[in-house]
C-alpha cells in the first residue's frame, strides 16, 4: 500500500513481556506469521497475514513490563509539525520524533483525555500492507471518559470532520478524513472498570468471529463483550493473556440497517 494521507491509521504494534506467548496467541487467533526479531531495533518483530505486513510485537522497554496494549499510529507528512500541533492542542508528546533507520520517523503522544497513540512519517516502511482483510487491521475506536477533550483534540491535529451517530444510546462519533471514515470515538460508560485507562481499541479482521473467540479464550484470552452482529459486522471485544485489549470482526456477517450520521457543526 502507498503512503497514506495524514491522519490515516497506518500501523499498529504492542509491547509484550512474553513475546513468544504473544506470537503463539495471535498466530493461532489471527493466523499471523512472524519475521525474525530485529536485534538492531530492540527485537521488534513484524507480523504478517497472508504474507502482508499488518502489525508488530516487541519486548517492553525497561520499566514498562506488564503493560501490554496495542498502539495505533497515524500517518504524518512531518512528524515534528504533528508533534507541535499535538502540544498546541493540549496533548502531550511522550516520545519526541525519532528516526528509525530508513524506515521512517515516529513519535508517541497522549491526548488530553489520556489516550496514547503513535505518529508515523513513512520512509521505506509505509505501514500496513493490507487492511480490512482477515488478520489485518480493520478499524479503530478512541475509548475515552472525556469525549469532549478527544473531540476537540484529534480533529485539531489531523483535520478530521466529525459526525454523530443518530438514535443510539451510546455517545459515539465518527472521525472522517475527507469523505472517508477513519476512526470512531466512544464514551466509556460505567461498565468499564475504573482501572481501565482510556485507549484506542483496534479491530482485526477474521473470517469467523465465533471461531476466533473460541480460539482466543481457549488460549487464555478473556471475552469482554459479544459476539454481536451489527450493520458493520459480527464482532467481539477481547483481552489477550497479557492484558492487551483488542477486538475481532467479521465484516461479511451483518445485521440491521446502517445508522444515520449527523455532521457536527
Amino acid at each position: 500500500m502507498a503512503v497514506q494521507p495524514e491522519g490515516t491509521p497506518c500501523w499498529v504494534d504492542a509491547m509484550f513481556s512474553d513475546l513468544e506467548g504473544a506470537k503463539n496467541f495471535y498466530g493461532d487467533v489471527l493466523g499471523w506469521t512472524f519475521a525474525e526479531a530485529s536485534a538492531e531495533y530492540g527485537n521488534y518483530t513484524q507480523a504478517y497475514a497472508n504474507g502482508k505486513a499488518v502489525a508488530a510485537v516487541v519486548p517492553p522497554m525497561p520499566g514498562q513490563e506488564g503493560q501490554s496494549q496495542w498502539c495505533l499510529y497515524f500517518a504524518a507528512d512531518d512528524t515534528a509539525a504533528t508533534a507541535a500541533r499535538i502540544r498546541d492542542s493540549g496533548g502531550e508528546v511522550l516520545m519526541e520524533p525519532m528516526q528509525v533507520g530508513d524506515f521512517g520517523t515516529m513519535c508517541l503522544a497522549r491526548d488530553p483525555s489520556g489516550v496514547v497513540f503513535g505518529v508515523w512519517q513513512a520512509g521505506s516502511h509505509e505501514g500496513f500492507e493490507a487492511t480490512a482483510e482477515p488478520g489485518a487491521y480493520t478499524w479503530g475506536e478512541v475509548f475515552t471518559r472525556e469525549p469532549e477533550k478527544s473531540d476537540a483534540f484529534f480533529p485539531a491535529v489531523f483535520s478530521y470532520r466529525q459526525r454523530d451517530m443518530e438514535g443510539g444510546e451510546m455517545d459515539f462519533r465518527i472521525y472522517d478524513l475527507g469523505e472517508r471514515p477513519v476512526l470512531g470515538r466512544m464514551k466509556m460508560t460505567e461498565e468499564f472498570p475504573p482501572e481501565v485507562q482510556p485507549y484506542i481499541n483496534v479491530y482485526f479482521g477474521v473470517e469467523d468471529c465465533d471461531e476466533a473467540v473460541a480460539k482466543a479464550t481457549k488460549l487464555g484470552g478473556v471475552l469482554r463483550f459479544g459476539p454481536m452482529t451489527t450493520p458493520f459486522g459480527r464482532f467481539a471485544a477481547l483481552s489477550d493473556p497479557q492484558g492487551a485489549n483488542f477486538s475481532v470482526i467479521d465484516t461479511t456477517t451483518t445485521e440491521g440497517d446502517m445508522p444515520k450520521l449527523t455532521d457536527v457543526s
